[in-house]
């Protein structure tokens, strides 16, 4: 698959959400990598909406990846967007990638979002992929082009953080996976590389999460919801290992409202409900933004009152349980 068949570009930008994980950093990484073998000519830059996160400021000190902060979106012939679901997660760059005439491409494994399949030139989207690392192996695999042991471990790397070290892997993910210790990568050194210390910050988010929980016991499922500014998806996870059957844990700062949900893989299997395009879709739309994600790990961003927001969740599960 050459992406940029449609495209007549000698200038990109290639944008991961804010926060960038591991996952939306490396398969940003590699996908730079990818466009430069199969077009040398190009420029390209490569930046994280807001910055990386705390593990993907870690892995790039093994693993480096030259970030632009200031990327010149508005002078890109093309926009690759990648691991990004709505041009909400771009921040202050959400008007830039919108308001030109360019092509916008997504490669992405969330469900789909209607405002961002209007937006899109190109909608690469997986959501049968355990990443966004995997569907850019499998355009690698596709273009045939062989993988340097520096984009494998990337790749590695990054469907590794996604799948909880391979926990949700499929079959498909494993195939993957064993291409990548062929191409270079030693597994068991690159997996350490993803453990870090939780700084004294992050647990006491967690702390503060657990001691603001509010439980709602939806037919037999504990619904669990917490107020907390910072570290959202963090606590989310947390109150999922304590157990909760779904955790939402949410808050405002600066002026923006985001909401993290989460649920246990029992609860997906028993009720099949899809978190990212049945909840966190509608809810995102509720408070003025936009969400989406995945089955059991899903997000919000918008404006407005966190416990009203809340509030619209619980009713929102409440048909669908």
């Amino acid at each position: 698959m050459d992406l940029l068949d449609e495209v007549d570009a000698r200038r990109l930008c290639v944008l991961c959400h804010h926060n960038a994980d591991p996952d939306a950093l490396y398969a940003g990484y590699a996908l730079s990598k990818l466009l430069k073998k199969v077009r040398p000519h190009l420029t390209i830059e490569l930046a994280a909406a807001q910055g990386i996160s705390r593990l993907s400021k870690h892995l790039v000190t093994k693993l480096p990846v030259q970030l632009t902060a200031s990327p010149h979106i508005g002078d890109a012939d093309a926009v690759f967007l990648v691991d990004t679901n709505t041009t909400q997660q771009l921040g202050d760059w959400k008007p830039l990638v919108e308001k030109g005439k360019r092509p916008v491409v997504f490669i992405d494994h969330h469900a789909s979002h209607p405002e961002t399949e209007k937006l899109a030139s190109i909608y690469v989207i997986d959501e049968q992929a355990s990443s966004a690392c995997e569907i850019v192996y499998d355009i690698f695999k596709e273009s045939r082009i062989v993988l340097s042991r520096e984009v494998a471990l990337a790749l590695f790397l990054g469907i590794a953080y996604d799948t909880r070290h391979f926990m949700l892997g499929t079959s498909r993910t494993f195939k993957a996976i064993a291409d990548l210790v062929e191409a270079g990568v030693d597994a068991e050194e690159a997996l350490f590389m993803l453990f870090i210390p939780m700084d004294i910050s992050e647990r006491l988010a967690r702390l503060k999460a657990a001691q603001r929980t509010r439980v709602v016991k939806l037919n037999g499922y504990l619904v669990v919801l917490s107020n907390l500014s910072t570290y959202q998806a963090s606590a989310a996870r947390s109150l999922i290992e304590m157990g909760a059957d779904i955790a939402v844990v949410g808050g405002e700062k600066d002026g923006l409202l985001r909401v993290s949900l989460r649920a246990s893989r029992d609860f997906c299997r028993k009720t099949a409900i899809h978190l990212g395009r049945e909840i966190a879709k509608p809810l995102g739309e509720y408070a003025h933004g936009m969400g989406g994600g995945h089955a059991a790990s899903a997000g919000i961003n918008g404006e407005g009152d966190t416990e009203s927001v809340f509030s619209k969740c619980v009713e929102l599960l409440k048909k669908r349980i």
